[in-house]
């Protein structure tokens, strides 16, 4: 590699650290998307400008046809369905991990490891490696897609011993990657893949529906991993740079989603998120409860007499897409004197940081988004808490139903609130199949309906007041 192609190589990784940075913040993000965008710009041309690198033709093709598709896809994706279009493209990055350890095995002369049955020990080792955890990349992914699409139910598959089998696979896997690289044998390679392939799909299987942020994150920083293996085949350095850089975010990303909802990054690793084998889900509760049932009219009138107000956005409001009607209503009570907030759940939606994309493209003020830790104890002292679509990370059941699947996630106090408003379509439970009890509490108004037209006809009857 010349001097410039290695200078070239270390301003792109730079780029990349520094789009990683802007992207931990709203305000930040678009600076970073662009330096990402400049940073992998500067790595292509890099890389098909080598000498060694031949058929440019070809892969100017392909970045062609890759750019439309996803170009069309970004055009016309909605922002309810990006966790599951991000899982889709980890997907890719796996399968793309275990096509390149393929042709190397069966062509390695082309990748400079050496010749069909004389491979380099080191680069045998990449190989095995980057294959297994590409292959679980892959099915895991393409597990949490199915889930996220409906495609499949979100609800935790367990059978009896599945722990133990995964043991099993997994030392099985250690085995054959010593036996591969021992005696580069092709069969032991099929068998990683394959076995890679049900292990990606049995550690997920298990996961529920209310935990999918994290298994998002968790799949982020496999799909980096395996991204570093392909570097190592590949003998880009640049490659293995960006594939740490994004599997250590994703890591720490996973931890600090874990440690939020009180989850050991351990039982993710090993596909035990969520709950033991012997919890089950919260039993409805007594037919016979009550509830309060209010409209439009209703809400803004409680809004309008009250002083303080903490809104709490959730999946429902994304599917909705009432985010630009709910910063109208926010603009409308600030007019009129009110101490207006939103608070985040770390798991709110169906990917990190969801809930924060959604305000930030309705040009909510990034000075009154706040983080659950920071404001969670201001509940206690707010007059309402406006609930838009959200629903498992406002159950209480988290905090008393040691038998609930959400049971020690750290959940919003909304039901502190002097009156807690909830938008919801039905009575039905929320993404993790647990029935809320929040709904039948004295403060608690339903307001029954879409989140967007119910926010419509909030803001149309708090400029009539």
């Amino acid at each position: 590699m010349s001097f410039a192609s290695a200078m070239a190589y270390l301003v792109a990784s730079v780029l990349f650290i520094l789009a990683l940075k802007g992207l931990s913040s709203p305000k930040s993000a678009r600076r970073g998307n662009l330096l990402g965008i400049l940073g992998m710009v500067l790595a292509i041309y890099t890389t098909i400008s080598q000498p060694a690198i031949s058929g440019v033709g070809l892969v100017i093709t392909g970045l062609i046809v890759g750019g439309v598709v996803g170009t069309v896809i970004a055009l016309r994706i909605q922002m309810t369905a990006m966790p599951q279009l991000v899982a889709a493209f980890h997907s890719l990055v796996g399968l793309a991990a275990c096509l390149i350890a393929t042709a190397a095995l069966y062509s390695p002369e082309a990748y400079g490891i050496g010749i069909p049955g004389h491979i380099k020990l080191s680069s045998l080792i990449e190989l095995s490696l980057g294959l297994a955890i590409g292959a679980v990349t892959f099915t895991g992914s393409v597990i949490a897609f199915l889930k996220l699409q409906g495609l499949m139910k979100s609800a935790p598959l367990r059978f009896a011993g599945q722990h133990l089998a995964n043991a099993l696979i997994g030392v099985a896997i250690v085995v054959l990657i010593l036996t591969f690289c021992g005696s580069e044998s092709h069969f032991a390679f099929w068998l990683i893949m394959l076995l890679s392939l049900l292990l990606g799909v049995l550690l997920i299987v298990p996961i529920g529906g209310a935990d999918m942020p994290v298994v998002i994150s968790m799949l982020n920083s496999y799909s980096g991993w395996a991204a570093a293996g392909i570097g190592f085949t590949l003998g880009n350095m640049l490659l293995i740079i960006t594939g740490a850089l994004v599997g250590a975010s994703g890591a720490i990303l996973s931890y600090i989603m874990c440690k939020a909802m009180n989850r050991s990054i351990f039982n993710v690793i090993l596909g035990g998120f969520g709950t033991g084998d012997d919890a089950q889900a919260a039993t409805a509760g007594d037919d016979d409860r009550q509830i309060q049932q209010g409209n439009a009219e209703d809400a803004a009138f409680l809004m309008g007499n009250s002083k303080s107000i903490i809104i709490v956005p959730g999946y429902g409001m994304a599917v909705a897409q009432a985010q630009h009607a709910l910063r109208e209503m926010g603009d409308l009570l600030k007019a009129k004197g009110l101490n207006v907030r939103y608070a985040i759940h770390p798991v709110a939606g169906r990917m990190p940081g969801h809930m924060n994309v959604l305000l930030a493209e309705a040009n909510v003020p990034y000075d009154e988004v706040f983080e659950l830790d920071e404001i969670n104890n201001d509940f206690a002292e707010t007059d309402i808490a406006f609930v838009i679509g959200a629903n498992d990370i406002t159950n209480p059941a988290a905090k008393t139903d040691p038998k609930s699947p959400i049971y020690g996630m750290p959940v919003l106090d909304v039901e502190r609130a002097g009156q807690v408003l909830f938008i919801k379509r039905s009575m039905a439970s929320g993404y993790a199949g647990v029935e809320n009890s929040l709904f039948f509490n004295d403060n608690t108004m339903m307001l029954f309906g879409d989140a967007k037209q119910m926010t419509e006809n909030i803001v149309r009857a708090l400029k009539a007041l």
